[in-house]
């Protein structure tokens, strides 16, 4: 075997460039249809990389004989002997199943399957991987729409598909839930530069297959991490850009010694001082694994994580200040004894994630194969916030007496801190022969979370003992689900899918709120989840596919805060189309989602910025997604999505001027009808790609009353991208240069908001109340860049 690479500080030394080497190239089909995105690597050198969108690829190797691996999702072998330069075209039509891709391919599809869904690489990540987070980075996938607090990327992001929000999109990592069991969020902040370590990552839009953890309700997304590599490697980037943001990452991997065992890892810090003023953020990050192959076993440790400290940017900005002062932030404002504003310096968010996982892949013979995996999540932290004349017995204080008058607020600093335990199991086992694939698996999973909160200053009034929580509640919740799914061949060009799943849900709370009021809550669901369909081909060029799908799901903690919610079911129907030549890729699906008492968006959020939602009877989702992948030529590929939809309230009732009002078929809140991408890429030159991205959303309500307040404009962003390759740099396995300018237009522009109303009594003195309403804004960055340098040893 190879002798290691050696490393020490920021330099790593390799004589490989000073060999003699040759260029293997050469192009990848799945029968007459080249694969984008296929990894291919050299197990001798352990050098990697991945096709393009023509299936092309290309490899520079020292002279010699080498196993060639190619692989996605399946994997294929050859053995090449290289003494001067190569072509070498691949089928994968027979290619085996690769045992990093098993450990998620229960929770996956194919095109096979009759599920609507899109694939993002790493190395599509790596093209724009300059510190922002998933969610941004996802941004151009069909049906889409991405914002940011602090209008940059960085810090508290989040995605909306279909328009349903993040917590309507189940995220697996490994195939183990990552939503926050409570909020059902994924909170992207606690994991800084995740992307670095991620392999893979499949969106599946609507109800998708039958996954772990919450029920996906727009969409599901999973996540596969790094790969284990062949040969001893290792990375430095670096990125710097505006708003003071930088990213600094290391990451190695020793290679597999004595051809079974391999330690990697990786190290982040990212910090940004964000457009929206003090909308800072630091994060912090690791990424550590361990892994054990042979021929038919894998086994990872795998243990991830991270810290973040970000000042607060949830509050958002009414409409004057959008005018006049559009990166105005209203957090920690108080007025000092002076009369004069000031911003307390610790208005921040402050929170910590350890991920472990234990995964283990078998594969007993050519047909069977099983997964099986434990873990177990540990966060902590708290937010702290200034409090201007905040009333004393609502945070546990008493009243005090002062030049002879009872004084019953003062100002004070609090905290909130939540600390929680989530842990469990993950399993599945695979058959597979030339007509059936058959899964089996499930999960159990348990979460307990304490919420607590303290006072730890007051400008008047006497305080607690210190630690002692002004309220204290705590949160449980058991998880479990069973499903079975199986493809079948019914012949040479339809087979059949059925999916069904049986999870129950069990979730009790005690203890009391920060207002005071006492939260007891004892919960239990039991959901049957069916889903079927067919997939029809009807020649090597075309494919066409129907499926339907019921989804059941859990509320969230907030709305038991807010009311008495329902649990929301889905009836989905997905009609589609792939279209596939050498020069033309298209996917094509209607879709119809029908709601009963979906939890909608009210275009409210409370005290800390999350958005109130709450059952709107009946509500449905029509729509029309497009995306393509068209070679112009050798140099030029298009990459255009649209999506069209209708998204409606049935009967719509909801109250106003102190009575129910009949609204309607109203606009379901965050939902445009129109949202649409496109990537042009241009390759000039070997190693040398230019991008320009755009993205177009159109308007949209935050309300669901289609109140001319709650109206977000529609807006057209663009983002261009360049990245430069330097392969035989000196001392180095490549170079790698990346510019990104987002947003280069300069568009001021609106992704996210709120929407809220009020009574007052009525000015003619009569009887009732009248409402009145507002709204809350997050605009986003203008021009804007991120540079980076990635050198690879």
């Amino acid at each position: 075997m190879k002798s290691l690479l050696f490393f020490s500080g920021l330099c790593l030394f390799s004589l490989q460039a000073l060999a003699q080497t040759h260029i293997l190239e050469g192009k990848v089909t799945r029968g007459e249809t080249p694969v984008e995105g296929v990894a291919v690597y050299a197990v001798e050198s352990g050098k990697g990389t991945a096709t393009d969108e023509n299936g092309k690829y290309s490899l520079e190797l020292k002279e010699g004989t080498y196993q060639l691996v190619f692989s996605y999702g399946n994997q294929k072998s050859l053995k090449v002997e290289l003494n001067q330069d190569q072509t070498l075209n691949v089928d994968l039509a027979d290619a085996q199943e690769v045992l990093d891709e098993v450990l998620v391919s229960s929770l996956r599809v194919t095109a096979q399957s009759p599920i609507t869904y899109s694939n993002l690489s790493n190395e599509e990540i790596e093209d724009r991987n300059l510190g922002q987070d998933i969610p941004i980075l996802m941004n151009y996938m069909p049906n889409v729409v991405t914002t940011s607090d602090a209008g940059a990327g960085v810090g508290y992001t989040g995605l909306r598909v279909r328009g349903s929000g993040t917590t309507s999109t189940n995220v697996t990592i490994n195939g183990i839930p990552y939503n926050d069991a409570e909020s059902l969020g994924s909170f992207w902040v606690n994991l800084g530069d995740f992307a670095s370590s991620v392999e893979n990552l499949q969106l599946q839009r609507g109800v998708g297959t039958s996954t772990n953890g919450a029920g996906a309700f727009g969409a599901s997304l999973n996540i596969l991490t790094d790969a284990y590599s062949e040969e001893a490697n290792a990375e430095i980037a670096n990125s710097y850009g505006s708003f003071n943001t930088h990213k600094h990452t290391l990451k190695f991997s020793t290679g597999l010694l004595n051809n079974h065992w391999e330690i990697a890892g990786r190290a982040s810090q990212i910090k940004s001082d964000g457009y929206i003023d003090r909308a800072s953020s630091d994060l912090k990050s690791y990424f550590l694994q361990a892994t054990y192959v042979d021929d038919n076993t894998l086994v990872k440790a795998i243990t991830f994580g991270g810290s973040e400290r970000t000042y607060q940017a949830w509050y958002g900005i009414d409409g004057e200040t959008l005018e006049n002062d559009r990166t105005y932030n209203p957090a920690g404002a108080y007025t000092d004894e002076d009369g004069n504003t000031k911003f307390y310096d610790n208005q921040t968010d402050n929170y910590k994630q350890d991920h472990y996982q234990l995964l283990w892949n078998q594969e007993y013979n050519s047909n069977w194969s099983s997964n099986l995996a434990f873990h177990y999540t540990y966060g902590r932290g708290y937010y702290e916030e200034y409090e201007e004349d905040a009333t004393l017995n609502e945070f546990g204080l008493p009243n005090f007496q002062a030049n002879g008058e009872e004084v019953t607020t003062s100002d004070l600093v609090g905290t909130k801190w939540l600390d929680n335990d989530f842990f469990g199991t993950t399993f599945a086992l695979n058959y597979k022969d030339s007509d059936w694939d058959v899964n089996f698996g499930g999960a159990w999973n348990r979460y307990i979370g304490d919420h607590f909160g303290d006072v730890i200053y007051t400008r008047f009034a006497l305080n607690n003992d210190p630690y002692e929580p002004y309220y204290e509640n705590v949160g449980r919740k058991t998880d479990f689900n069973l499903y079975g799914k199986a493809t079948y061949a019914i012949s040479e060009k339809l087979a059949g899918y059925l999916d069904l799943q049986i999870r129950t849900i069990d979730y009790e709370t005690e203890g009391v709120l920060s207002e005071g009021n006492e939260f007891l809550i004892d919960d239990s669901f039991a959901f049957f989840n069916p889903k079927a369909g067919l997939t029809y081909a009807l020649n090597n060029q075309n494919q066409f596919y129907f499926s339907y799908a019921r989804a059941n799901r859990e509320p969230r903690r907030s709305d038991y805060e807010n009311g008495e919610p329902e649990h929301e079911e889905l009836n989905d129907y997905e009609l589609g189309w792939r279209h596939s030549t050498p020069s033309v890729q298209v996917n094509t699906n209607l879709y119809y989602m029908d709601y009963q008492n979906q939890l909608v968006l009210t275009g409210g959020i409370d005290d800390v910025g999350a958005f109130i939602r709450e059952n709107s009877g009946n509500s449905y989702r029509l729509g029309l997604e497009i995306d393509a992948v068209i070679r112009l030529s050798e140099k030029v590929v298009l990459r255009p999505n649209l999506a069209l939809s209708q998204n409606k309230n049935t009967d719509f009732v909801s109250t106003w001027n102190g009575e129910l009002v009949d609204f309607g078929n109203t606009d379901i809140s965050f939902s445009p009808s129109i949202v649409g991408g496109n990537r042009i890429s241009y390759l000039p030159v070997n190693g040398l790609e230019l991008s320009l991205l755009s993205k177009y959303v159109g308007e949209q309500y935050m309300s669901n009353i289609e109140a001319k307040t709650s109206k977000l404009d529609a807006y057209f962003v663009n983002d261009f991208n360049i990245q430069y390759t330097w392969r035989n740099a000196p001392l180095f396995k490549e170079v790698v240069f990346t510019g990104l300018v987002n947003n280069i237009f300069g568009e001021e522009y609106v992704s996210n908001g709120y929407y809220y109303t009020f009574n007052v009594e009525n000015p003619d003195n009569s009887t009732g109340v009248q409402t009145l309403d507002g709204a809350g804004y997050y605009p986003q960055a203008t021009t804007n860049f991120l540079g980076g340098i990635t050198l690879k040893f």
